[in-house]
């Protein structure tokens, strides 16, 4: 059964959340440029992307291409980038960190500790992302309260750090975000039919059971609290680089 049988039900209220997310949009393309739109290419990602390109907005998407994204991800990238008309633009990791940290740690170090991860993390997530946001006022996520406890307070516009995020997407459910796709057809990774909510790393990333946590997935050998990359960790005086 594909996703959209699956999960394509809409919660009460969905026609105001949507118009509300359409109204947030398009204020942060009015007030906040310049600014773009992060996505890892999974469900949530693929409608703020069709809503951008809806609305005929001026807000460029960026990809994290990592070097260990299923070939369902790339596959659904070069479809993206040839149907947008946005500019979808591709960031990779510095070649010679990768190949340092592999030859030193070895191609499967992230299963070994929670530093190693996140070291992994840094290298192929982290450091691209300064790239892909230096210059930007803004940028937008596709965060959902529902994803996880960590999430549960996501705010649709985030102040709390110097760049304002905005995560448009906020208060919907995963019902919301799969009527959205298949009424508007919009394109999906099809690793989302084979029970991946949450699509990362290939190596980082299982499918999940019936009644497992939607992330569950994610580093699923990880103590709960741990499972982030850093992208969306917000950082005291007391973090270190994740």
């Amino acid at each position: 059964m594909s996703a959209t049988h699956l999960h394509a039900r809409p919660s009460a209220g969905f026609d105001t959340r949507l118009a509300e997310t359409q109204a947030l949009l398009r204020r942060a393309a009015a007030e906040f440029a310049p600014l773009t739109q992060a996505s890892s290419l999974g469900a949530e990602d693929v409608v703020i992307t069709h809503l951008i390109n809806a609305l005929g907005l001026d807000i460029p998407v960026f990809v994290l291409d990592t070097g260990m994204l299923h070939a369902e991800t790339l596959a659904l990238l070069e479809r993206t980038r040839a149907s947008s008309n946005v500019p979808v633009r591709v960031f990779q990791p510095r070649e010679e960190a990768t190949i340092a940290f592999v030859a030193r740690e070895g191609q499967d170090a992230m299963y070994r500790s929670l530093a190693l991860r996140k070291a992994c993390c840094q290298i192929r997530k982290m450091e691209p992302l300064a790239r892909a946001l230096d210059g930007q006022r803004a940028w937008i996520t596709g965060l959902r309260r529902e994803q996880s406890a960590t999430r549960a307070e996501v705010p649709l516009i985030d102040t709390s750090e110097a760049r304002t995020k905005f995560n448009p997407l906020a208060d919907w459910t995963w019902g919301d975000v799969w009527h959205y796709i298949a009424t508007r057809g919009v394109d999906y990774n099809p690793l989302h039919d084979q029970f991946y909510p949450s699509i990362g790393c290939a190596p980082c990333t299982r499918a999940i059971s019936l009644g497992e946590d939607f992330r569950a997935g994610r580093w699923w050998w990880e103590d709960e609290a741990a499972k982030e990359c850093g992208l969306h960790v917000k950082k005291t005086t007391e973090d270190t680089p994740a």
